[in-house]
This record gives structure tokens, sequence and C-alpha cells, in this order.
């Protein structure tokens, strides 16, 4: 959603803009041909992102500057870098998975292509944490069946969680995808999923969901990256976010409408807060406060044409908040 991300950024010539998920480029390089004199701090947890963000330094000379980490460590690498609260003019999150993640197998986040149980964003650069397969081979059912049902929201999780136990004792621990694929292929074999476009979808797709956002501990440093984001962007700066799936998308919205509790999102909506208990005015505002202002009513869908020459955007949702306070 490029042309959309444009529309709404709000930036100048001069401006400052953070790419909190580079990937390979494509909103950054968009950002600094569109707004030339615009600097671009590009930010990724992924050593072959931030690479390639490396190489567009060279081709953008001081526009461009590369920053290694998840959101969490932006606190870190932005000091080191002089950058401090109220420095941004807009900030971009494009959550999950870039498409040169999918596309390697070797990554293990494909269904479609045979690859190890990997799923860290961060690649070999911290070998101290679990890989997916180390979940699946280590946890109890009933952890296994609560990532499956939470973060895939999965209705069969308590049979598919019981089939990796099963498979792990009688056979062996499940190291490859095709292996994961396989197996959830075995236990859903009389059920038939799609797609959004009415596409025939892998049985094991929701799965494969939950051990990426588990592994790499996605909710959180959304949430967290959201925080940052209201700290660093300046009053009247611009926050986009482009989600793909519901549980990415909750937390944001809980953030724009300010549905928050101690700095974290609340599970239900406002709507539904009890009525029978009493408030002091005071208290009614600081429930009902936001640091936001959305641009938009509702949600910002691809076009037609975009889903049609690139699939993989048709669960992309846009949502696009100017910071007031």
């Amino acid at each position: 959603m490029k042309e959309e991300v444009l529309e709404n950024v709000g930036l100048n010539n001069d401006s400052m803009f953070l790419d909190m998920t580079f990937g390979a480029g494509g909103h950054t390089k968009s950002v600094l041909d569109k707004f030339p004199g615009s600097k671009v701090y590009c930010l990724d947890r992924d050593p072959v992102a931030y690479q390639l963000a490396c190489d567009l330094e060279t081709e953008y000379p001081a526009r461009v500057v590369p920053l290694l980490g998840k959101f969490s460590d932006l606190p870190v690498l932005l000091k080191s870098h002089g950058a401090k609260q109220n420095y941004f003019d807009a900030i971009l999150f494009d959550f999950g998975c870039s498409s040169m993640q999918f596309d390697e197998g070797g990554r293990g986040f494909s269904i479609s292509k045979e690859g190890p149980l990997d799923m860290r964003m961060d690649g070999n650069r911290l070998p101290q944490n679990p890989t997916a397969a180390d979940v699946l081979a280590t946890a109890e059912e009933h952890d296994l069946y609560k990532i499956f049902k939470v973060y895939g929201e999965e209705k069969k999780a308590k049979k598919i969680a019981r089939a990796v136990v099963e498979a792990r004792y009688l056979f062996t621990p499940l190291q490859t995808t095709k292996e994961l694929a396989d197996l959830i292929s075995c236990v859903l074999v009389n059920e038939s999923r799609t797609d959004k476009l009415d596409r025939h979808a892998h049985v094991a797709t929701k799965i494969f969901q939950a051990l990426r956002i588990f592994v790499n501990n996605e909710l959180n440093e959304i949430n967290y990256g959201i925080l940052l984001a209201q700290r660093y962007l300046r009053i009247g700066g611009r926050l986009i976010t482009i989600c793909f799936h519901s549980l990415e998308d909750l937390i944001v919205k809980r953030h724009i409408t300010g549905n928050m509790t101690d700095n974290s999102i609340n599970v239900l909506p406002l709507q539904y807060v009890d009525n029978g208990l009493w408030h002091d005015q005071e208290s009614i505002k600081e429930f009902t406060s936001s640091y936001w202002q959305p641009l938009h009513k509702h949600v910002l869908l691809p076009s037609d044409y975009e889903v049609e020459t690139n699939p993989r955007s048709r669960s992309a949702k846009l949502r696009a908040a100017v910071r007031v306070s």
C-alpha cells in the first residue's frame, strides 16, 4: 500500500521519517524519492534487511540511517545517533513477515517451501533464542494449545497440540516445515479452508502464524513499539500502521482509541466497560483520553488492482493517526 502510505504520511522535503519495519525497503525508497531532502531511519531486526538498508545508504548518502534491532531496542539505537523524543515527523509500521522472509525456505516461515522450523526474524543474530522447532519439542501440551488458540485463533488447537506431543514421543520431534504441515494435514484430513480470495488455504496456515508470533514475541513488541512511536513523534506527527491479522490490528486500534491500562491494551472495547461502576470526572477523562487522532473513520484497504497484482496484500489494513498530545 505504498500510495496510501505516501498520501497519509504528511512529510515534506525536510522531514525526519522512521521506518520501523524496513524489510526490503519498498516504503523507504518511495519516501526518499518523493521527498528529496528527507532523512529516513530504517529499523529492522533481520540482519538481511539491515544489510539492504546499509546498501541503500550508499545510494542515498546522508539520508539513510540503518538500525539493527527489535522495536524494544529502539531507544538505545536512537540514543547512539543523537535522536531524542519528539524527533520524527512520521513513523511507519508494516507488521508481519516481509516477502523475502517468506520466499526463503531456509527461514522456516513458509508452508510451501521446505526448510528447518526456524521462524526467528532475527535469524542467527541471537542464537540463544528458541526456534519454532525448539518450542514444538519442549512445550507442554497445554502451552501448545494456548499458543495455537490465542496467536493462531485455531479452532482445532487442542487436537493439533495433542498430535504434536504424540508425534515427538512416538516418532521424533518435528524439525522441518514439511513435517509440521504434513502432520496437521493428517490431523485435519477432512478440513477444507479458503483465504479471503476464496483460494485454497493450507490447514496449517494458522499454526505457522501462531508459532511465528510466539517465537518473535510479536504482540508485546507491537504494543511497545506503538508506545515508543508516541514518545518519538513530534506533536502533529503521523503514525501509519499496516496490519495483516486481527491480533495486530486490535493492538493498534486500542492505542489509537485510548483503551489502555498501565501501557497495555484492554481486552474489551470501551462500550463494554461496566456501567454500574461510578467514576469521578477526572477518572473518566483519563480512561477515554488518547494521544492520537485518527485520520480516517475506518481502516484503509488495498485496491482491487493491488490485491490482483500482489495477493499477499489481501489482508492488509492501514490506519493513520496524528499525535495530538
